[in-house]
């Protein structure tokens, strides 16, 4: 196992010196990673980012695009073979039809290749030739993105956490009483084991439908053709006292590292490693709606994502060398378009604040990092309202049963600390206000020649994101 692991990574070690030379001196690359918890948007921001590129009206925040040097953009067979291609069409067609709809979220690793005619800017532009930047966008679940966690942890080690930080949650009662109905000393059975890992697998389901975030293995709820093998059915134990070499225990110990090796290493080496920049898509609203505990649990899945990252500068001896790190990572606050845009700067704040531990840890390894409020694809407008004590602030959106609606979520502080501070304090709700979501359906289109969907900040982020390479 040890020579194997050596000569993959020798061998994935020239893959990345030839790659490096080939971008560093024919035609550049940019992987471009987008993950996000559960329905954080990865599907609609893939899908709005690729239209607007491909028709750039709506993009006057992307330098290159409101200089008029992207000439065009163009969709091309992705490199890799054995990564299925992210379904473009059908889900712009989702968004844009007759009767429009949110498209099926992420539930496997895809990819999709843009490819960018681009004239070179600065003085000496006119002077250099047009080039072709290929945009290798590589969208994966944020739940397996966690479970790079846990190449860090033993089983036992695992357990113990995961028994610890779900005893007082609701959605794992009955998880939890058959923990404690079983003894894990006991000789190793199959149904048993299958019973309790399908128990684990239903409250990690509950959490996660609950607005927490920390829901690994998140394959439990992914499990694509993993689903019913033995490196799916394993669950936290605590440890027996003198566990026998066929007890229950000690195989679920087994199962744990099988799911490291088989399926936690393999997608770290294939896809994640290889990410140039990195976007990572925050329901900050759901999360703020939910309350306080799945605030606290936010804020520390974004640290235990920053800490999967392996942030720092590109330079091409060092990729040449020991192969690429993440250079720029954007936190985006999806849905602002559920938010009047008096209330943006407050939710850039609060997702500023999520993310500060895990940001200060990126900046100090040389990655540039950013917090920013978007919507991918705009589905309200604004309106204000008369109210007994004012106006009111409100978005109007069309809901799922077609009817149009007026929405009013609350005002969220100007100082993020007053979510935050009781959010780490333990608090279960909030005392002074209520939050609430509402679920637009997507509005009607009608776009114009050139323009891609409506969106608020996209062009921003991929300022942000890619503005430097282009």
């Amino acid at each position: 196992m040890i020579i194997g692991d050596i000569a993959d990574s020798l061998t994935r070690s020239v893959e990345r010196a030839s790659d490096a030379v080939s971008e560093a001196f024919f035609e550049p690359t940019i992987r471009l990673g987008v993950t996000g918890l559960s329905r954080a948007g990865k599907t609609v921001f893939i899908t709005s980012m690729v239209a607007n590129l491909i028709d750039r009206a709506r993009l006057p925040g992307l330098t290159a695009a409101a200089q008029g040097r992207i000439l065009t953009a163009y969709l091309q067979p992705q490199p890799d073979d054995t990564v299925p291609r992210f379904d473009y069409e059908t889900h712009l067609a989702a968004l844009t039809g007759p009767s429009p709809h949110w498209p099926a979220s992420t539930r496997a690793v895809s990819q999709l290749r843009l490819s960018l005619r681009v004239q070179p800017g600065g003085l000496l532009g006119g002077f250099r030739g047009v080039r072709t930047v290929h945009l290798d966008i590589v969208d994966y679940p944020g739940e397996w993105l966690l479970d790079l966690e846990l190449l860090d942890l033993g089983y036992e080690e695992w357990a113990a956490q995961t028994l610890a930080r779900i005893a007082t949650r609701p959605q794992a009662s009955d998880y939890l009483a058959q923990v404690q109905a079983t003894d894990a000393a006991d000789k190793f059975d199959e149904s048993r084991a299958r019973d309790l890992a399908t128990r684990f697998a239903a409250y990690l389901g509950a959490a996660r439908s609950a607005g927490f975030s920390d829901c690994t293995p998140g394959r439990f709820l992914l499990p694509g053709e993993l689903e019913g093998s033995p490196a799916l059915t394993f669950a936290p134990l605590g440890k027996p006292a003198s566990p026998s070499r066929r007890s229950l225990w000690r195989e679920m110990e087994r199962r744990f590292e099988a799911y490291k090796s088989r399926v936690v290493k393999p997608f770290f080496r294939d896809h994640f490693a290889r990410i140039d920049r990195q976007i990572v898509l925050v329901d900050a609203l759901g999360a703020i709606h939910a309350g306080p505990p799945a605030v606290e649990d936010l804020r520390r899945a974004m640290g235990d994502i920053l800490a999967a990252f392996r942030p720092g500068r590109n330079a091409f001896l060092t990729r040449l060398l020991f192969g690429k790190r993440v250079e720029k990572i954007l936190f985006a606050a999806t849905k602002a378009d559920h938010l009047h845009h008096r209330q943006h700067p407050r939710l850039t704040a609060i997702m500023d604040g999520l993310v500060k531990d895990a940001r200060a840890r990126a900046d100090y390894a040389g990655a540039g990092t950013q917090a920013m409020a978007i919507a991918a694809l705009r589905a309200t407008v604004e309106e204000t309202l008369d109210h007994a004590d004012g106006t009111l602030d409100c978005v109007r959106g069309t809901l799922a049963d077609g009817r149009q609606a007026a929405f009013y979520p609350g005002e969220l502080p100007d100082d993020p600390q007053r979510l935050l501070n009781p959010a780490r304090e333990g608090a279960e709700k909030w005392l002074d206000a209520d939050y609430e979501i509402m679920n637009f359906a997507p509005a009607a289109l009608s776009l114009k020649p050139g323009e891609g969907p409506p969106h608020i900040r996209l062009d921003k982020a991929l300022q942000f994101l890619i503005g430097d390479l282009l």
